[in-house]
């Protein structure tokens, strides 16, 4: 397979001279990375402060006054979307995948290194939009983080004002800067692999964020049309989606619009943002696992394929959330066929990384620890959505706490997992320090738990009937006692969870102060961003002389090696091992 090496006369094209050019107005993508990054977790850190405000009036509502009828449906609606697309979305793919790709692939830097900087600068533009709807007249969009009209710019809904339309604009203003950044991350991917870096040497993790830039770059457009004809039906009073109806005992003025349209449009976008959040995280997880169970990856050629395969099939699976939505029920039937389908691959990847670590030399670090506790989850998750899946089965299942069990399984801890085990793997890259084991380990358990402790006990409350999405319940016929008390055990677990993420920011706040220094390669790891002249990195990465690739990533306890592993940069004919038979050649 074709690749085109960097020049490397093209080393210092933007090299920073002073403090605003480095470190503010960057276009070193390392940088990009971090900004992304630190915006993306601050981000987060608000979600998950109004998801503990909503679960302390869930698990005590007769002891709690903080939070109104109207700012319970707001918080959760900014926590879901805020969750979804401003911290996992941005921080996979705008985080690590600005830090990896140039580094995994051996290039100095993204090919468009300005409109790299831009995409980041248009992101934090958008979460300031965002951000700003608490401040508006009315306060932020209280519709459900998946904004469905006609309720969501109909009179009564909280937000209806200025919230929804800073939602709708701060969505339109990401996409803009997913597009510039997505760009960058295909044509780098393309075009600027280093000599010898085929498609099939790539790691893992760069075939992850290479699929998962290719959906957004042909899902979020049709989230950004969905966007601006309902900001026209809110602004100007079309009826895209809004149809003739009465509100408060007056009809209104919009008529023949059609709902089911916003919902085919924005989970069009919906679904395959799944995969854009989760393809990432397949594949590095898949290089934790590798590196840290001192062993190939399993099934290389098979993991690539299903990548591929998971991201095709993600287009046509869209309407499953759809189905009380009173479609066509035959459409009912294709969409559960295709959810089974997709089903396949994915568990093609369980199956390797389970054999990738089966008669490996498994060293529990603390990115190993995330990357097994992921797999649990996953399966764990991905079992109930076999069950949502089903249309007969889903019918009783919609909008109850199964559906937010199921979800946040897959959707919030598992990402979440990943993304702390690819922290705490390439933060001795990143910062040149080792971070404080101890701490990451209590990090782990307290956070792996408390997951379970949260979101199990969901799907049994689903199973019960109890409905999501209400302020309270009160005494009610059909919810048992025990239902209740489940609800307060899981508010208390929240915030013992949400507490003890205190202990991964104190673990890096220590780890850069006063943790000791790395080394270039602390995990002996064979991928080609640890084999980088200095660490961390500095701008143009290579130095003078760029990387050449003479093997796949995952030479780990090659037998007759002189280590257990053999680095992409050395040639077959070093007196090591040759290169593993799994290798595809040009």
């Amino acid at each position: 397979m074709a690749y085109v090496a960097f020049a490397d006369n093209d080393t210092h094209s933007h090299d920073p001279d002073t403090f605003i050019s480095k470190y503010i107005w960057s276009q070193d993508h390392k940088v990009i990375a971090i900004q992304y990054g630190i915006t993306a977790i601050s981000a987060g850190i608000v979600a998950l402060v109004l998801s503990l405000l909503f679960r302390l009036q869930l698990g005590f509502p007769d002891s709690f006054s903080l939070v109104q009828p109207n700012e319970y449906y707001q918080y959760v609606t900014m926590h879901g979307m805020i969750m979804v697309v401003y911290l996992l979305t941005a921080l996979f793919l705008g985080g690590f995948g600005n830090y990896l790709i140039p580094l995994m692939c051996g290039a100095r830097d993204m090919v468009f290194p300005y409109l790299n900087m831009l995409s980041f600068w248009f992101y934090l533009l958008s979460v300031i939009v965002l951000m700003a709807s608490f401040f508006v007249p009315g306060g932020p969009t209280g519709a459900g983080w998946t904004l469905y009209p006609p309720q969501s710019i109909s009179p009564g809904t909280p937000g209806v004002g200025g919230g929804i339309v800073l939602m709708i604009l701060s969505l339109a203003i990401f996409i803009i800067a997913f597009t510039m950044g997505g760009l960058n991350y295909v044509t780098t991917v393309l075009q600027a692999r280093a000599r010898g870096m085929t498609l099939m040497r790539m790691p893992l993790a760069i075939w992850g964020i290479f699929v998962a830039t290719i959906l957004g770059l042909l899902a979020f457009p049709a989230l950004l049309v969905a966007a601006i004809m309902m900001l026209l039906d809110r602004v100007i009073g079309t009826s895209f989606f809004m149809p003739e109806m009465l509100s408060m005992g007056d009809a209104t003025e919009y008529g023949g619009g059609s709902p089911i349209l916003f919902q085919h449009l924005f989970w069009f976008f919906g679904h395959p943002e799944v995969y854009i959040v989760a393809l990432p995280a397949f594949g590095m997880v898949s290089d934790v696992l590798s590196v840290h169970a001192r062993k190939n990856i399993f099934g290389y050629r098979m993991m690539v394929w299903a990548i591929v395969a998971i991201g095709a099939l993600s287009f046509v699976v869209w309407a499953h959330h759809m189905y009380v939505s009173g479609m066509n029920p035959y459409f009912g039937f294709f969409f559960a066929t295709t959810t089974l389908i997709i089903a396949v691959p994915t568990a093609l990847k369980v199956y390797n990384w389970i054999l990738t670590l089966w008669r490996g030399d498994i060293h529990l670090t603390v990115p190993m620890l995330f990357a097994i506790g992921f797999i649990f989850t996953f399966i764990h998750g991905g079992l109930t959505g076999l069950f949502l899946g089903n249309v007969t089965v889903d019918l009783p299942l919609s909008d109850t706490y199964f559906v937010i069990g199921h979800f946040h399984m897959v959707m919030g801890v598992s990402p979440v997992l990943v993304l702390f085990a690819a922290i705490y793997h390439w933060f001795p890259k990143i910062t040149g320090r080792m971070f404080h084991t101890g701490l990451g380990k209590l990090h782990f358990w307290l956070t792996l738990l408390g997951a379970y402790s949260i979101y199990l006990p969901m799907h049994y409350l689903g199973i019960l009937g109890l409905p999501r999405r209400y302020f309270a319940y009160g005494d009610t016929d059909f919810i048992p006692e025990s239902a209740n008390l489940m609800n307060a055990g899981i508010t208390i677990a929240a915030l013992l969870v949400a507490a003890a993420q205190c202990l991964f920011f104190i673990n890096v706040i220590w780890s850069l102060m006063k943790g000791k220094k790395s080394g270039p390669n602390p995990w002996r790891a064979a991928s080609l961003e640890w084999q980088t002249p200095d660490t961390p990195p500095k701008h143009g990465n290579w130095g003078e002389q760029l990387p050449e690739v003479h093997r796949w990533p995952y030479d780990y306890s090659v037998p007759g090696a002189t280590q257990d592993f053999i680095p992409q940069t050395v040639p077959a004919n070093s007196g090591d091992a040759p290169q593993n038979e799994q290798e595809v050649e040009d």
